[in-house]
């Protein structure tokens, strides 16, 4: 059996340890006993982007797409992010916010092959801080934001993200966002209290079932919440 090597450590602001292990050509990112990301299963956070790019309509089409701004919340082992460069056109900006530098440093080190060059993508914009921060006090600045912070809105890596999935943090998301814009939100159970929030906040919300690793493995869940 190839073993299982732990690469690095790095501690969440306000929260616990992130642990980063290898294993042949697979890697994986562990907090305490809970597995939050692994490379060979990406399929749910790949549909985070293309559900949101098909239904805003800014995939890109003979070149003829649209140039939408998007912001990301969580860069994890960058799944999103290339699905979504893979989505839009040539003058698309995508902007990725991640609180964990060390996160950042793995995604150019030793993950590196996983990444693919993605960073070094002209229409993308990384930003080492809280994704909060970026939504809070703008208006009207993002096409979509998608938030795959955390295990979906009962906060795990950090309480602090809590306030993300709050009346107040949504409230900010839809002032942050453009009119008809939408705010995708990855999760790994159903939440009825949350889908009322949103709906309260101002959303239409659609609830879509998405599988692991293609169409196998886990069933996670995405919010799609359009703003009125």
């Amino acid at each position: 059996m190839v073993p299982r090597i732990l690469i690095d450590t790095a501690l969440v602001p306000g929260g616990g340890e992130l642990r980063l292990f290898q294993r042949g050509d697979d890697f994986s990112i562990m907090l305490g006993a809970n597995e939050l990301m692994n490379s060979r299963l990406s399929g749910s956070e790949e549909a985070l982007a293309t559900l949101v790019c098909d239904r805003l309509g800014v995939c890109d089409r003979l070149g003829a797409a649209p140039a939408p701004h998007l912001l990301i919340g969580g860069l994890g082992m960058g799944f999103t992010l290339r699905a979504a460069l893979g989505r839009v056109g040539p003058d698309a900006a995508v902007t990725v916010a991640e609180l964990v530098p060390a996160v950042v440093a793995w995604a150019r080190g030793p993950m590196a092959p996983i990444f693919d060059g993605s960073l070094e993508d002209r229409r993308v914009t990384v930003a080492e801080e809280d994704v909060g921060a970026l939504i809070a006090g703008v208006r009207g600045a993002w096409d979509a934001i998608l938030l795959d912070v955390d295990n979906g809105p009962d906060g795990l890596t950090r309480r602090g993200n809590d306030r993300l999935y709050s009346a107040t943090g949504l409230d900010a998301a839809r002032s942050a966002l453009r009119p008809g814009g939408m705010l995708a939100v990855w999760s790994a159970a159903p939440d009825a209290k949350f889908v009322r929030r949103l709906e309260t906040a101002g959303f239409a919300v659609e609830e879509v079932v998405v599988k692991a690793r293609g169409g196998r493995g886990a069933r996670h869940i995405i919010w799609l919440a359009t703003r009125l």
